[in-house]
């Protein structure tokens, strides 16, 4: 059944603007998301009606407020697939939650000469931090390599494998090409050889059904903002055993069991690691984020996501100066590509004079383009509320830019 894109539009308020003198069209989703209604008006309606900190209190808009919060935790458990809400830490943002990782997990368990591996494909954020931990106690960093279409080389991967390797962290999918790896075959390879994994769902978890059981996987991580949800709030998934075996990772109040001024004691999962005060209405206001994907249908939302790839690179395929970047077989909605002749942000800027949001540059993924020979790109990236027309008014201004430039 075709999508209502209409009804869907119709819930963003966002959208329905003008940037300099034309009808917005906002193709950076692999930036951030936009926000439907039912967000802001979460947001709102915390502070208006629920405001105050959580769990600790003994009033009723505390008890109001700690049930919408740990109300979040179960349905992120259950879009995830998790077996237990204890499971699921909430953390700023995919950054934080792979560095939290990075600091209680590997520092207790990744020794000197133990060996992490990543993907050429990855974002800073999960390249740096097993950098630092390296640096730190001299462990190795293995990097898969890709082919020229932006696939892994999983031959190469199997390859890296060996009882040395206490981890691998791979991206889902790659919010620089739109590559979609074989997550599960990955993990099913690593722990053979005794590894854990971590995946990195940013750009997955919006997109692709993302089931932690099937998959097997260790720990997860993504962020609310990639999902229609608020900035600030991210999500890590750890399995219980692994979460209960890591220290924690900042020290204050919430996460503790008893403090005295000669040792401190720590609570149970999932609040050892959530010290401090929370974002309490992003973390509200991500429920109705997560209903409105549910409600959707994360298989609805992929196919029109594709169907509008497919589109794009029709019109575009034959038009001269324009140069495709990630043509891997299996992607999700990210079309990158470059002008000949042209800088990116050059590009960037042209179309933004059109009313149309792109993104241009390195996409935190600076490792990965000088692999490709490239310096940047630009990005268009597609949520459910992107339409064939939209795709239309882009095509026809980025042949319009390519063959002024390339006559």
């Amino acid at each position: 059944m075709p999508i209502d894109v209409n009804f869907i539009r119709n819930q963003f308020p966002l959208l329905h603007q003008e940037v300099n003198g034309n009808p917005l069209i906002y193709f950076d989703n692999a930036a951030t998301t936009q926000k439907p209604k039912v967000v802001l008006d979460a947001i709102q309606r915390y502070y208006e009606i629920d405001n105050s900190n959580i769990h600790r209190g003994a009033h009723t808009l505390a008890d109001r407020a700690t049930q919408h919060y740990e109300e979040t935790r179960e349905s992120i458990r259950a879009f995830i697939g998790a077996r237990e809400s204890a499971e699921i830490i909430f953390t700023r943002g995919t950054t934080e939650g792979i560095n939290l990782v990075a600091k209680t997990f590997g520092s207790t368990f990744i020794q000197k000469g133990d060996e992490i591996i990543i993907s050429t494909l990855e974002h800073h954020s999960n390249i740096v931090p097993w950098q630092m931990l390296c640096e730190q106690n001299g462990a190795v960093l293995r990097v898969i390599p890709i082919n020229d279409a932006g696939e892994l080389v999983l031959e190469e991967f199997e390859k890296l494998l060996s009882p040395k390797t206490k981890l691998v962290s791979i991206v889902q999918a790659s919010n620089a090409l739109g590559t979609i790896n074989p997550v599960k075959r990955i993990i099913d390879a690593a722990h053979a050889v005794g590894a854990k994994v971590l995946v990195d769902g940013a750009q997955s978890a919006s997109h692709l059904e993302v089931d932690v059981l099937n998959l097997d996987c260790d720990f997860l991580v993504f962020s609310a903002h990639k999902l229609y949800g608020p900035t600030g709030l991210g999500v890590l998934y750890g399995k219980r055993e692994l979460l209960e075996a890591m220290p924690p990772f900042l020290g204050g109040g919430e996460m503790i069991q008893e403090v005295t001024f000669e040792k401190t004691t720590y609570t149970n999962i999932p609040f050892k690691f959530e010290a401090g005060t929370p974002s309490i209405a992003e973390v509200i206001a991500f429920k109705p984020a997560l209903d409105f994907i549910t409600s959707t249908g994360k298989a609805t939302i992929h196919r029109h996501e594709h169907d509008l790839l497919k589109y794009t690179v029709e019109l575009l395929q034959d038009v001269k100066g324009i140069i495709p970047v990630g043509t891997a077989t299996e992607k999700i909605g990210v079309f990158s590509f470059n002008i000949q002749s042209m800088h990116p942000f050059d590009v960037g800027q042209l179309l933004d004079a059109k009313g149309i949001a792109v993104r241009t540059g390195h996409h935190c993924t600076q490792p990965l383009l000088k692999r490709l020979g490239l310096e940047g790109t630009v990005r268009a990236s597609f949520a459910v509320y992107n339409t064939q027309a939209e795709v239309e008014v882009f095509a026809e201004a980025v042949t319009k830019i390519a063959k002024l430039k390339n006559k």
